[in-house]
C-alpha cells in the first residue's frame, strides 16, 4: 500500500484554494475514472438521542470539525427517537468563518433524492445526496438545517461540547451571523458527515460513554481524545483517517438510561457509518459502578456479543480497558473487583483484535485505583485535557487498520 500524505490542517483562515476546491464541483473525464476506485468514508458522527421537544418553523446552524478530508460531502439527518415524521424544508452545508458566520460563496444547498426538502419518518434517518466539490480534514463544516413542522420528540447529540446557533424562521441561505444570535450545546438532528475518499482510506468508530464524549475537556477547542487522535491520525502514513465519536455520556454497555445501551446503539451509531474500518470500544464503567448487580460475568458477555456482531460486520474491534475512578462517589471495593475482572478480561482474553490500556495510563503509581491527579478533571472519574491527549497517544495506530 503506498502511504497516504496527510491532509493539510485548515485552521482559521481559509486558503483561496481549499474554498474554491469545496465550491467548484469537479467534472473532469480524469476525476470520473477516479471515482471508480473510491468510496464513502465518515468524517464526523455524534450518537443520537432523546433531546426534548422539536420546534416548528427553527433553523439551526451546526458546527462540526472533520477528521478526514474528501470529495461529494454527505450528511445523515436522524429522527431516531421522533414519534411522528419530520420535514427538512432547507438544509445547506459550508465553511465556518466565526461565530454563526460563513465564508462567502461556501454556503451550498444540500438535496435528497434531487429535492430540497425531505421527510424523515419516525424511527429512521436519511442521508443526502452528494455534494461536489472537495472538503479539507481539520475544517469547521457548518451544516443549516430548518424544519417547518418540528414537533414531538427532537433527536440529537446532547453534549456537543461546540456552541452552534439558533434562528427562528428559514435563514439557512444566509452566510452572515445577524439572525443567529440564540446559542445550544447540541447537536440538532444531524449525527453524520461523510466524504468520498480513496479506497484504502477507513475510519474509527469509538464506542464510549462520558469520557468519549470530552466530558471535562475544554468546550470549543476539540479536546476529546478522539480530537486528539484525529489529529495523530493525520499526521501518521495509515490509511484510517476518518474518526466517528460515538460516545455518549452516561452511556452503559447493558442497559439503556443515558442513550441507548452500546448494544442496542452498535448498529445504528457505528456499523452503518460509512467506511468504518475498526470498531474502538471504550465502555463499562457507568454499568459497573451502577451498582445494578451487574458482574464482571454480564460484562464479558456484552462485550463478546459486540465481538460477535462487529466481526460479522467485517469490522475489527479494538478494545480498551476500563480506566480507575476509585474518589468518585459510586466507588467501592465491590465495584472495583469488577473493574478487576473485566480489564483482565480486555487485555488476557485474546478475543479482541488489539487492546489498548488506558487504566496502566492513567492511573497513579502510587494508587492503581485512582486517576493520576496530573490528569484529574477534578471528579477523580473524567480525564482533564492533559490525560484526554495522553489517552489518544497509547492508542497504537497500526491496530487500528487491522483489515
Amino acid at each position: 500500500m503506498t502511504p497516504r500524505r496527510p491532509p493539510a490542517r485548515v485552521l482559521v483562515a481559509v486558503p483561496l484554494a481549499v474554498l474554491l476546491a469545496f465550491v467548484v464541483p469537479r467534472s473532469s473525464p480524469a476525476a470520473a475514472r477516479a471515482a471508480d476506485s473510491r468510496h464513502d468514508v465518515v468524517t464526523w458522527a455524534a450518537s443520537a438521542d432523546r433531546l426534548g421537544d422539536g420546534v416548528a418553523d427553527r433553523a439551526y446552524r451546526l458546527v462540526v470539525r472533520t477528521s478526514v478530508g474528501g470529495d461529494d460531502l454527505r450528511i445523515r439527518l436522524t429522527n431516531a427517537f421522533g414519534d411522528r415524521p419530520v420535514t427538512f424544508d432547507s438544509v445547506r452545508a459550508g465553511i465556518r468563518r466565526q461565530g454563526a458566520a460563513l465564508v462567502p460563496g461556501s454556503n451550498r444547498r444540500l438535496l435528497f433524492g434531487g429535492s430540497p426538502a425531505v421527510t424523515v419518518p419516525a424511527g429512521t434517518t436519511v442521508t443526502s445526496d452528494a455534494l461536489p466539490g472537495r472538503l479539507p480534514a481539520a475544517t469547521d463544516l457548518v451544516v443549516s438545517l430548518h424544519s417547518p413542522d418540528a414537533a414531538g420528540p427532537a433527536s440529537g447529540h446532547g453534549m456537543a461540547m461546540k456552541t452552534s446557533y439558533l434562528a427562528q424562521g428559514d435563514h439557512t441561505a444566509e452566510e452572515g451571523a445577524d439572525a443567529w444570535s440564540a446559542t445550544t450545546g447540541s447537536w440538532f438532528y444531524l449525527d453524520s458527515v461523510s466524504v468520498r475518499a480513496d479506497a484504502s482510506t477507513g475510519a474509527v468508530a469509538a464506542l464510549g460513554d462520558s469520557i468519549t464524549d470530552g466530558w471535562q475537556s475544554t468546550s470549543g477547542l476539540d479536546r476529546r481524545w478522539p480530537d486528539y487522535l484525529a489529529r495523530r491520525l493525520r499526521r501518521a502514513d495509515t490509511a484510517v483517517q476518518g474518526v466517528a465519536n460515538e460516545g455518549i455520556s452516561g452511556n452503559k454497555v447493558l442497559a439503556d438510561g443515558a442513550g441507548q445501551s452500546a448494544l442496542n446503539r452498535l448498529e445504528r451509531d457505528v456499523l452503518t457509518q460509512p467506511g468504518v474500518r475498526t470498531v474502538f470500544l471504550f465502555e463499562g464503567v457507568n454499568d459497573i459502578k451502577a451498582h445494578s448487580r451487574v458482574t464482571a460475568q454480564g460484562m464479558i458477555a456484552g462485550y463478546r456479543e459486540i465481538l460477535r456482531r462487529a466481526h460479522a460486520a467485517g469490522r475489527c474491534v479494538v478494545g480498551a480497558t476500563v480506566a480507575p475512578f476509585k474518589g468518585w462517589s459510586e466507588w467501592d471495593p465491590a465495584a472495583e473487583s469488577v473493574r478487576q475482572d473485566v480489564n483482565a478480561f480486555i487485555r488476557d482474553s485474546g478475543e479482541f483484535d488489539a487492546v489498548t490500556d488506558f487504566d496502566r495510563v492513567l492511573r497513579s503509581p502510587y494508587d492503581h485505583e485512582r486517576i493520576l491527579p496530573f490528569f484529574d478533571g477534578g471528579d477523580h472519574l473524567h480525564p482533564e485535557g492533559k490525560g484526554m491527549q495522553a489517552m489518544a497517544d497509547a492508542v497504537d495506530l497500526e491496530a487500528l487498520d487491522c483489515a
